[in-house]
């Protein structure tokens, strides 16, 4: 990656958003899954409608990295920041993304994801008008402090937090899971100016999850209200932050913990 542009110089560029893609690289994500997980984005920014929605900005570019992550000190930078302003820039991000998927590693902390994502921001060689954090992943949080504690310390530094919650954990796994992940990650991931999510029930969903999602977050639009039980045919829904109920941000680290205490037991 030492010969890829990163543009990371002295002076800031200006650009219309600071993406970090925070993916999860969890030992819950089997292989074809992180597979699934690449390809939606290399796909997603070969896509017309997301070159589009770049060029459309005030600036016309915007900064983008690819972090994946697992544990609460787990977390490797797949592409640097890199900034992309068309076609052949995009091309170029995708093209960096289509390499072979390291090992996935154990746990799952989505507050080290964001925590380490708020990190990137400074002195990335980029001055964004937005700064955002978009955080996909099929479990909660399990091990770091707890999230809600990190998030709300990256929105108390002016970064937004969106969500791709991935509820396509398979019967082995499911003991481990949350219920409602949608409604976890509304609660307790997501927030700040704009802030939504774009839950996903199936992995044939996921491409177009990403594509619209980056559509949105590219492109600066706050998407109207959806509620979760609402999907017309061929949609998937968008949730906003502030579209909350009461919940147990610290339910993740309860089923862990319960978990272990029934392996401990045995």
């Amino acid at each position: 990656m030492a010969s890829f542009p990163t543009h990371a110089q002295t002076a800031e560029t200006d650009v219309d958003v600071e993406l970090v893609l925070a993916v999860d690289a969890s030992r819950s994500m089997e292989p074809f899954e992180q597979k699934i997980q690449r390809e939606g984005y290399i796909a997603a920014f070969r896509r017309k409608d997301v070159i589009d929605a770049i060029r459309d900005g005030v600036h016309g570019r915007v900064a983008i990295t690819y972090v994946e992550w697992a544990g609460s000190t787990l977390q490797r930078t797949i592409v640097p920041w890199t900034l992309v302003d068309g076609a052949e820039s995009a091309e170029k991000f995708a093209a960096a993304l289509d390499q072979p998927i390291p090992s996935t590693q154990s746990r799952t902390s989505i507050s080290g994801a964001i925590d380490f994502s708020s990190t990137l921001f400074d002195n990335n060689g980029f001055k964004g008008m937005r700064k955002v954090i978009d955080v996909s992943g099929d479990g909660a949080n399990n091990n770091g402090r707890p999230v809600a504690e990190a998030r709300d310390q990256a929105l108390a530094k002016g970064i937004t937090v969106n969500g791709l919650p991935l509820m396509t954990r398979g019967d082995f796994y499911s003991d481990w899971a949350v219920k409602d992940l949608d409604v976890y990650y509304s609660n307790c991931v997501i927030g700040g100016p704009g802030a939504f999510m774009i839950p996903v029930n199936t992995w044939d969903q996921f491409p177009e999850a990403v594509r619209r999602k980056l559509v949105l977050e590219l492109a600066g639009i706050t998407p109207p209200i959806q509620r979760a039980d609402w999907t017309q045919q061929g949609n998937l829904p968008v949730i906003l932050a502030q579209d909350k109920l009461m919940y147990d941000c610290l339910s993740g680290e309860r089923i862990w913990q319960r978990r272990m205490q029934d392996w401990e037991s045995r």
